[in-house]
């Protein structure tokens, strides 16, 4: 089979992909990029394939160019014809796995979007900072409102799903690990049981913190 080709940056939503391709065991090669955020060469070369310049980008085995985590989490799923990360459409978890999904990548997602480069959208400089503030408040509230539903051991409570591949790598993102051990402990040991996970040590190596 022809590999998929996954572009992305260590420790950034690419490492949510990576990690799916991971447990799939699927053929894939990561094409690194720089920081998007502040290196224009790095963002024009993704451009090419994804006129956001985001990651994660995945290429197809047949050139197909599939974009947004959410997406390809559900795509992937089709492809293997696997349930072990995505409930299949009779199973009770699907309304809540597509529901949880959909408002992470929705709601929590963008507010990084947002933050990371406030020059972006707010031309002011002295209003930057407390822009970001209110953002940084925000997501904070997304992630409570989070963890009032997340169940045990896994987000869907016995099963695994992705949602839980989101926790573990977005709670190494801001308000990071020690918010989440004393503010949301039901996702902070979602987090650490999925980094403890056989199939996905290669990648969790691969997109370590600092990397």
């Amino acid at each position: 089979m022809t590999a998929y080709r996954l572009y992305g940056r260590p420790g950034w939503g690419s490492a949510i992909v990576e990690a799916q391709l991971a447990w799939y065991g699927l053929p894939f090669t990561v094409e690194l990029v720089g920081d998007l955020l502040r290196d224009p060469p790095s963002r024009q070369k993704l451009e090419a394939a994804n006129p956001l310049a985001q990651v994660p980008t995945l290429v197809l085995p047949d050139g197909t160019v599939m974009s947004e985590s959410a997406a390809i989490t559900l795509l992937l799923a089709d492809v293997t014809g696997q349930d072990s990360l995505v409930p299949g459409p009779a199973a009770r978890e699907r309304a809540s796995f597509l529901r949880w999904l959909v408002f992470i990548v929705a709601n929590i997602y963008p507010t990084f979007t947002y933050a990371d480069v406030p020059s972006r959208f707010v031309e002011v400089e002295a209003a930057q900072q407390p822009f970001v503030a209110t953002i940084d408040a925000y997501r904070n509230r997304l992630w409570s409102q989070v963890e009032s539903v997340t169940g045990a051991p896994w987000f869907l409570g016995d099963r695994l799903s992705a949602l839980d591949i989101f926790v573990a790598v977005m709670t190494h993102w801001g308000p990071k690990r020690p918010w989440f051990e004393k503010e949301a402990p039901r996702l902070f040991a979602i987090a650490t049981r999925a980094d403890a996970l056989p199939p996905l040590q290669d990648t969790w190596a691969r997109n370590k913190p600092g990397s």
